[in-house]
């Protein structure tokens, strides 16, 4: 980790701006997730963007329920859906309070506490693999619905943080379509991610789940 590796937390401002900044500038930082046995580090190394009640591809398009209630505000807090009744994915709220909108974390490397992580992710060929898509990074980091809500912002000693960390060069920056996303959203060019990471998922196009007869 270089010496210019900031391990101040970002404040409530950097949240509370358009999804479409804050997710690029999400890519580098350092998000902690700190457990009963010990905190566990991951760079942040892919998202996508999902911009509320103006984007079909939210899950906030069709308004607010029980389910999305965290997406709705205020910025700086954790958005965590159960999905295909599997998998946990983990996303943070941005934009001003009550436009429901945020960054889903596809993926990143584990920084510190990887011994942790892969008591969770068994199957995980390599470190590189333990948070290789949005269902292994939950996994890893031990997401689940109980963290929906938890302010990243306000406590010191929340289970969930994320640092400054350092800013990658801008020449590493890639966008394109976000993954499995069909539909009017499908071509929108909101997955961001550092080119040549090695823990970047692949990307996948929207594949229509056939109805059985």
């Amino acid at each position: 980790m270089s010496a210019r590796f900031d391990r101040t937390p970002l404040p409530r401002s950097f949240f509370d701006r358009p999804v479409l900044s804050v997710a690029p500038d999400l890519l580098g930082r350092t998000l902690v997730r700190t457990t009963d046995e010990g905190p566990i580090e991951l760079r942040i190394t892919e998202v996508e963007a999902y911009d509320g009640e103006t984007d079909p591809g939210s899950h906030a398009y069709r308004g607010r329920t029980a389910r999305n209630a965290s997406m709705f505000g205020p910025p700086g807090h954790a958005y965590v859906y159960f999905i295909y009744g599997m998998w946990f994915s983990l996303n943070l709220v941005c934009g001003p309070e009550g436009k429901a909108s945020g960054v889903l974390i596809r993926a990143g490397e584990i920084t510190a506490g990887a011994e942790l992580a892969r008591k969770r992710r068994l199957s995980a060929r390599n470190d590189k693999e333990l948070a290789k898509g949005p269902a292994r990074l939950a996994t890893a980091l031990d997401v689940t619905r109980a963290l929906d809500g938890t302010d990243l912002c306000g406590d010191p000693a929340s289970p969930l943080t994320v640092l400054t960390g350092e800013e990658p060069a801008p020449d590493l920056l890639r966008t394109g379509p976000r993954t499995g996303v069909g539909g009017d959203g499908a071509h929108h060019p909101w997955r961001f991610w550092l080119d040549g990471e090695p823990t970047v998922s692949p990307y996948r196009a929207h594949a229509p789940r056939r109805r059985s007869t």
